[in-house]
C-alpha cells in the first residue's frame, strides 16, 4: 500500500486541473503532515479514478493541488450490498457506518423501527465518517448515505429483483424467551448461497430486535429472507460487521 496520503475531493480530476482543498484537508496536510509545495498526495472523487497529485501552493491554510498522473482507473459499477440498519446510541452508529464502508457497502440506509432507540441522525457526520473510511481503505467510491426513514417506507422503494436478508434472532413463540426455538431462521451463508448476484441488501434491526408485527410483515414480502447469524444474540453493530462479512465472502469481492 502506498504511504502517500490519500484524500477524497468533490472536484473533477483531470491532468493539469487546479484544485483548492477544503480548509480541514489543507490544515491536516500543512499542520499535521507538514507537507509543502512539491509534495505528492493521492486524490479520488468516486468518478475519475485515483490520481497522483502535486501541491502547487501551501500558504496560510490554503492548499492548491494539481493532478499529474492517473494511477488507478475508476472501475465499472460492481455488485455490492446495501445496508439498512436501525440507528444506535452514541458512537455505535458511527462504528456501524464506518465498518459498513470498510466492508464495501454501496449504500447505507438508516431505518426507523418500533424499537429504534435513536431517531436523530446527523447525515453530515456520517458522510464525514464514510469519507475518512474510504480514504483509509483504498476505496475509489463512497457509499451513499440516505436520510433516515421508516422501515416499510424504505421497503416500498426497494427493487424486488434484489434479495434482502433480515437478521432474525427470534423464534415464533410469543411466550418463550426470544421466541423459543420454533420458527428460527436458517444460517445466513446457507440462505444467500442460492442468490445469483451480489446486488441486494442486509437489514439489521435495533437492540431488542424486530417486533412480532414487523417480523410478520417482513416475512410476507417475497424478496425478503430471514437469516440467522448463529446461536448468540449479537449487538446490532456487531451484526452489521458479521452480516456484511458473510455477504462479501459468499457473493461479493472477497471471493
Amino acid at each position: 500500500m502506498s504511504t502517500i496520503h490519500r484524500l477524497h475531493v468533490s472536484a473533477e480530476l483531470a491532468l493539469g486541473a487546479e484544485i483548492e482543498l477544503e480548509t480541514a484537508q489543507a490544515h491536516y496536510l500543512q499542520r499535521v503532515l507538514r507537507l509543502d509545495v512539491g509534495a505528492s498526495i493521492r486524490l479520488f472523487n468516486g468518478r475519475d479514478g485515483e490520481w497522483l497529485a502535486e501541491i502547487l501552493t501551501a500558504h496560510r491554510g490554503r492548499v492548491l493541488v494539481t493532478p499529474r498522473e492517473l494511477s488507478r482507473h475508476q472501475p465499472d459499477h460492481h455488485a455490492a450490498p446495501t445496508l439498512l440498519f436501525a440507528p444506535l446510541k452514541k458512537t455505535r452508529t458511527d462504528f456501524a457506518v464506518e465498518k459498513a464502508t470498510e466492508l464495501g457497502a454501496r449504500r447505507i440506509q438508516p431505518i426507523i423501527t418500533k424499537r429504534t432507540q435513536t431517531k436523530q441522525i446527523r447525515n453530515d457526520r456520517l458522510e464525514s465518517l464514510v469519507r475518512e473510511a474510504a480514504e483509509q481503505t483504498e476505496r475509489l467510491e463512497l457509499p451513499t448515505i440516505e436520510p433516515g426513514i421508516p422501515l416499510f417506507q424504505a421497503l416500498e422503494n426497494w427493487n424486488p429483483d434484489e434479495p434482502l436478508v433480515f437478521c432474525d434472532e427470534a423464534g415464533d413463540d410469543q411466550n418463550a424467551l426470544w421466541g423459543g426455538e420454533h420458527g428460527r431462521a436458517l444460517p445466513m451463508a446457507e440462505v444467500i448461497s442460492q442468490f445469483s448476484s451480489a446486488n441486494g441488501g442486509v437489514l439489521i434491526g435495533p437492540e431488542g430486535g424486530f417486533t412480532l408485527d414487523e417480523r410478520t410483515q417482513l416475512k410476507n414480502l417475497n424478496f425478503v429472507y430471514a437469516v440467522s447469524l448463529g446461536p448468540r444474540i449479537l449487538r446490532a453493530e456487531t451484526a452489521v460487521v458479521c452480516a456484511l462479512t458473510i455477504w462479501q465472502t459468499e457473493l461479493g469481492d472477497w471471493r
